[in-house]
């Protein structure tokens, strides 16, 4: 099976509207520095921030946050969504594929969809072995472990990433099973693809300045 997402290392390119960075014009800058850098893909949240990092000319994993006070589910939750963000440029539809309640149609149908509909391959985000099972059979093109640590039911969430995850899923699955989650050092991402991972998605530690700057104060500065 030809994959556009090749291994490597996959930077999220994402501020949240609170972040001085936030926008697709400083996203799609991020985009093409990480590009420089020697990143295999991006990841990158709604129509307007994918049109700008689609420049860069890397794979794209799309997502579409839409949030909701009734439903826990936010990541690319129904198929207006996704196909908000395949006609934004993203060959790669990425969606939360837990069984959580959410405001549309159930995983197992998006994937079909988006796949049969929109002839875009589907990244499947879970946070247990199980989904990640389930999410492959149901025709996913990769399963990652993004949603480990932030599910009810994997909560607390851990400080390190959930290496063991990546590892039974790459030892079970046949598609490529892309480590995410706290991979906060290039050690961390080695690990992940000693274990098993095709690719690596990494995010606040190298596309926010503001969270890493806290990390140098917080551990950084000499205590009174």
């Amino acid at each position: 099976m030809s994959l556009s997402l090749p291994k490597g290392l996959i930077v999220s390119c994402q501020a949240r509207a609170d972040n001085p960075l936030h926008g697709p014009q400083f996203m799609g800058a991020m985009a093409l520095a990480a590009r420089d850098g020697g990143a295999s893909g991006l990841r990158a949240n709604g129509p307007e921030d994918i049109r700008a990092v689609v420049a860069a000319g890397l794979p794209v994993i799309g997502i579409h946050k839409v949030f909701s006070d009734d439903y826990p589910v936010y990541i690319t939750p129904n198929f207006e969504a996704a196909t908000a963000i395949v006609e934004a440029g993203a060959g790669i539809v990425a969606l939360d594929c837990t069984p959580r309640p959410r405001d549309g149609e159930k995983p197992e149908t998006l994937i079909r969809r988006i796949r049969e509909e929109l002839g875009a391959e589907v990244f499947a985000d879970v946070s247990t072995f199980e989904e990640g099972l389930a999410a492959a059979d149901w025709g996913a093109t990769y399963v990652a472990t993004t949603l480990s640590g932030y599910t009810a039911y994997t909560e607390p969430k851990p400080e390190e990433p959930d290496l063991r995850l990546v590892e039974t899923l790459a030892a079970r699955l046949s598609v490529p099973v892309v480590a995410e989650g706290r991979y906060n050092t290039p050690e961390l991402v080695r690990q992940a693809f000693d274990t098993g991972a095709h690719a690596v998605v990494v995010g606040t530690m190298i596309t926010n300045p503001r969270e890493i700057t806290r990390t140098f104060v917080r551990q950084g500065l000499p205590t009174r």
